[in-house]
């Protein structure tokens, strides 16, 4: 009989707090190898202490945590070479370009990807001997993307990965994470950008106020939300009452959100679906971004945390601003 292989990164009932102000309470997150989790949640809501914690750059205040099974505090430098970071900013000498970089995080590491091979793989090679400080917002990230990956790391912790990436460089982004996942890394990706944590995350915790508020694949959380109902995208101030009417709609079910996007309650069912086509299509009116059924990762985010952000304090939402570039600075070896 095999022995299942313990979890690749573990938080139990952790607890972090800065004086009086708690940033995380009580919060327990389990990823394995070969699996994407997406820690989404609003500003001040304990990603950044969780994640910093987990890196061995903040002690517990109370409860544990493990990563590849070793306390990433008092083990630091045996967690440290199997781990890669990936900072949202900086870590880069402004004056180094993307292929001198590589080669010298390359050197840390015993047995490195080939810098050449991860320029190309995240589309730096023609930009691959220009300054950190002269590459855009876009290749600054993919070349952060490629430096937290050099050594190989068996746990990849992403802090927005995507962010003020162009398109062509989220594709690779995308291809990077898949990879990395199907070799049997565990990569745990914190971001805003919840279209994109839709689309390469195996698993979501979504935290608020430092608490776990909804965790599962984005199906089961989709299918916890409820029937999502219709949602579709066309010209601004349709006639609602005469759409309700043709799809035998009761009041209030058919309502337009902001201009020009529109939801309709209920089963989202063919018929409705066909009927709301030929309504549009009767009165040569365009039909886009139709989506039917199972609520978007946004809608379900939106429903758990509304108004959770806000709710903490000045004092821990200044602390974060200010600790956490000091403190994601030191996550490179």
């Amino acid at each position: 009989m095999s022995v299942p292989s313990p979890a690749a990164v573990q938080c139990r009932d952790l607890v972090v707090r800065y004086g009086s102000t708690t940033a995380v309470d009580g919060l327990s997150v389990t990823a394995h190898h070969g699996q994407v989790l997406a820690l989404l949640g609003p500003n001040g809501a304990g990603k950044t202490s969780t994640v910093e914690t987990l890196e061995g750059y903040r002690r517990p205040t109370e409860g544990s945590v493990r990563v590849l099974g070793l306390d990433p505090m008092s083990d630091h430098r045996r967690v440290v070479a199997r781990m890669g970071v990936m900072l949202q900013r900086g870590g880069v000498y402004p004056v180094m370009g993307p292929r001198r970089a590589l080669a010298l995080f390359a050197d840390y590491y015993d047995d490195p990807e080939d810098p050449e091979a991860l320029l190309e793989l995240v589309g730096l090679g023609a930009v691959a001997r220009t300054p950190w400080r002269r590459l855009s917002g876009g290749e600054q990230q993919r070349l952060s993307l490629a430096l937290a990956i050099v050594g190989r790391p068996e746990v990849v912790f992403l802090d927005e990965p995507t962010a003020g990436v162009d398109p062509e460089g989220r594709i690779a982004v995308r291809r990077v994470i898949t990879e990395l996942r199907d070799r049997g890394a565990c990569v745990m990706l914190t971001t805003h950008e919840l279209a994109e944590a839709e689309r390469v995350a195996d698993d979501v915790v979504i935290i608020a106020r430092g608490r776990a508020v909804a965790e599962g694949t984005v199906a089961e959380l989709a299918a916890a939300g409820g029937e999502g109902g219709i949602r579709f995208e066309g010209p601004a101030a349709l006639d609602l009452a005469g759409l309700r009417a043709a799809l035998g709609a009761e009041a209030g079910t058919v309502t337009e959100e902001r201009p020009g996007e529109y939801r309709v309650d209920g089963p989202a069912t063919a018929t409705r679906l066909a009927l709301l086509a030929r309504w549009m299509s009767d009165r040569d009116l365009p039909l886009t971004e139709l989506r039917a059924g199972r609520r978007s990762l946004e809608e379900i985010y939106l429903r758990v945390t509304r108004g959770e952000g806000e709710r903490d304090g000045p004092e821990l939402r200044e602390h974060q601003r200010g600790a956490e570039p000091h403190g994601r600075s030191r996550s490179r070896r």
